[in-house]
C-alpha cells in the first residue's frame, strides 16, 4: 500500500529583545551559568511577573507577516507540569486567545512557491537548561534562559515530507531574521521545534494519530527525524499493527526515534489565566504604526531579484542575508553594473576575501560605490577581472593595516605582523578611504588594449613556444590556453585577454 505523510511543526524561536519576557534581566549565549537570573526567573516567592513590551510587538510583527488575525484582547496562562526546568512549576505561556492566529507563511519547495497554513502564534518563555556531562555525575541546571521571551508558532499539518519541512523552516528562519526579531544564529540554539508525524493510505481523509518528537534543534534533524517517523509507522501498518499518539525524542546519534511517554492533552496541563497578568489589550493605532514599519517580505524579495536577472541561489542567499541584499540593491541604485554580475562578484571576490581576511560583513572596507566603480572599469576595459581583485583585496589590506596602526597608538606597543597576513612587494600602507582610481594609479593595474602592443607581444610568445603551436593544430585545445596564459604572464597580467585570445586565434588558426 502507498502511504501519505502528514507533518505539522511547532516551531520555538527565541526573541532578540534586550531583556527577557517579564524581567529585567539579559541573556547571553555562553554567559557563565546562573549569572543572568533573578528572583523572578527562579521563581521566588512574591517575585512578580512583569511583561516586555517589545516581546509583544515582535509577536505582532511576525503575525502580521505571516497575515494572521492579531487578537486586540488575549491574556497569559498558567501552564502547569512537572519538570526540573521549570523552577515555578507552570510555564507562562498563551491559551485559547493567542496573539496571532490563522494565517499562512509562503516558502519555496523545488522552485515552486508554497504556504503553509498558520493554526496560531503565541508568547511563552523559556525553561531553564539541563546540563549534562562527564565532568560531574548527575544533571546540573542553568536558569540563564528562564524568561527568555519565545514564539511558538505552530503550523497546521500541511507539510508532505521532510524537503518541505527543511525548506519551510529555513523560510521561517529567514522571516524571523528579515523582521528584526531574531537572531537566527542556529548554533545557538535560537530555533527548535517539535516535529509532528503521521501517516496514512494514500487518499484517506482521515488523519491517523500523531508522534510527537519534542524539541529537535537542527533542520537537518527535523527532516531526517520526519523521514525515520514515516517509515517508522508506515511499517507497522504493513504488518496490522496500530499505534497510539504518543512523545519520542529525536537521538541524532543514532538517527533514530526513542520512546518519551504517551502524548497528554491540554487537559493534563491544568491550565488558567495567569492572575499577576492582567490581559494585554492592543491598540488599533499601534498595530497599524507596526505594520506601517515593516520591511519587505524574503518571498516578495526572492521575487523581486529573480526579475532582476539574478541567478536562484544567489537571490535566495540574498534573501536571507539581509546586509548583503542592502549592499547589492544600493549598487543597483548606484547603476552602472548587472545585478547578476554584483550578486557573482558579492558571493564570489567579496565573500572570499571577507573569509579570508577573518572581517564579518558589516565592516567591510569595500562600499557599494567602489564595488560598482571596479565593475564599470571592467565592463568599459579599463582593468582586467583579476586587476579588479587585485583592488578589492588592496581595500582590505589597507583596511587591516589601519586597524594595527590604531591598535599600536591606542596600546604605545608595536603589535607583531600576522604570519598569516598576505603580503606583496608592490603594497605601501595606504589610507583605508584610498579610491579604485588610486589604487590602480599605484599599482599600474590598467589593462593593456593597444592591439599593436598586444601583437607584438603575441609575436614573442607564439615565438618562443613554436611546439605548442603544432599541438595545437593537431587537436590538443590545451595548448591554445597554455598560449594565452604565457601571454599573461609576460604582460604581468595587464593586457585585455579577449583581445590575446583573438590576436592568437587570427594568427594560427
Amino acid at each position: 500500500m502507498t502511504y501519505e505523510t502528514v507533518i505539522g511543526l511547532e516551531i520555538h524561536a527565541e526573541l532578540s529583545t534586550k531583556t527577557k519576557a517579564f524581567c529585567a534581566c539579559g541573556y547571553r549565549f555562553g554567559a557563565e551559568v546562573n549569572t543572568q537570573c533573578c528572583p523572578t526567573c527562579l521563581g521566588w516567592p512574591e517575585a512578580s511577573p512583569v511583561l516586555n513590551k517589545s516581546v509583544v510587538e515582535y509577536a505582532i510583527r511576525l503575525g502580521l507577516a505571516a497575515d494572521c488575525t492579531v487578537n486586540r484582547v488575549n491574556t497569559f496562562f498558567r501552564k502547569h507540569y512537572f519538570y526540573p526546568d521549570l523552577p515555578k512549576g507552570y510555564q507562562i505561556t498563551q491559551g485559547e486567545r493567542p496573539i496571532c492566529q490563522i494565517g499562512r507563511i509562503e516558502f519555496f519547495h523545488r522552485g515552486e512557491k508554497r504556504a503553509v497554513r498558520i493554526n496560531r502564534i503565541h508568547i511563552e518563555e523559556d525553561t531553564a537548561k539541563l546540563l549534562h556531562d562527564d565532568a560531574f555525575k548527575g544533571t546540573l541546571l542553568d536558569f540563564n534562559r528562564c524568561g527568555v521571551p519565545l514564539l511558538e508558532i505552530v503550523t497546521e499539518p500541511d507539510l508532505r515530507g521532510p524537503d518541505e519541512v527543511r525548506d519551510f523552516l529555513e523560510a521561517v528562519r529567514t522571516l524571523l531574521v528579515t523582521l528584526g526579531i531574531s537572531s537566527g544564529r542556529m548554533q545557538e540554539g535560537v530555533m527548535r521545534c517539535d516535529v509532528n508525524v503521521s501517516v496514512r493510505p494514500l487518499g484517506q481523509e482521515k488523519h491517523n494519530p500523531r508522534i510527537e518528537m519534542k524539541n529537535v534543534n537542527t533542520f537537518s534533524g527535523a527532516a531526517q527525524a520526519a523521514a525515520y517517523e514515516s517509515k517508522r509507522q508506515a511499517e507497522m501498518l504493513e504488518r496490522g499493527e496500530t499505534y497510539t499518539q504518543e512523545t519520542r525524542r529525536w537521538d541524532e546519534q543514532k538517527a533514530e526515534t526513542q520512546p518519551m511517554r504517551s502524548k497528554g492533552d491540554a487537559a493534563d496541563y491544568r491550565m488558567f489565566p495567569d492572575p499577576d497578568l492582567p490581559p494585554i489589550v492592543l491598540d488599533d493605532a499601534w498595530i497599524n504604526e507596526i505594520k506601517s514599519a515593516l520591511p519587505e517580505l524574503p518571498v516578495p524579495k526572492y521575487e523581486r531579484y529573480i526579475n532582476m536577472g539574478i541567478a536562484a541561489a544567489e537571490a535566495e542567499m540574498l534573501t536571507a542575508q539581509p546586509e548583503r541584499a542592502a549592499f547589492l540593491d544600493a549598487c543597483a541604485a548606484i547603476g552602472g553594473a548587472e545585478p547578476r554580475g554584483i550578486a557573482h562578484w558579492l558571493f564570489g571576490a567579496v565573500s572570499a576575501l571577507h573569509n579570508r581576511f577573518g572581517l564579518p560583513f558589516e565592516v567591510s572596507p569595500i562600499t557599494p560605490q567602489n564595488l560598482c566603480d571596479v565593475l564599470r572599469m571592467i565592463e568599459k576595459g579599463r582593468i582586467n577581472i583579476d586587476a579588479g581583485k587585485r583592488v578589492l583585496e588592496e581595500m582590505f589590506m589597507a583596511s587591516g593595516k589601519d586597524s594595527e596602526a590604531d591598535s599600536e597608538v591606542d596600546t604605545g606597543t608595536n603589535s607583531e605582523v600576522n604570519s598569516e597576513e598576505p603580503s606583496r612587494t608592490d603594497s605601501k600602507a595606504s589610507s583605508k578611504k584610498e579610491t579604485p582610481d588610486q589604487i590602480i594609479a599605484r599599482l599600474s593595474l590598467e589593462q593593456v588594449s593597444d592591439e599593436a602592443l598586444l601583437e607584438a607581444m603575441v609575436d614573442e610568445v607564439l615565438a618562443a613556444n613554436a611546439q605548442s603551436i603544432t599541438d595545437y593544430q593537431n587537436g590538443k585545445k590545451n595548448a591554445f590556453t597554455y598560449l594565452v596564459g604565457q601571454c599573461m604572464k609576460a604582460s604581468k597580467g595587464k593586457a585585455n585577454p579577449q583581445m590575446v585570445n583573438m590576436i592568437i586565434k587570427n594568427k594560427i588558426g
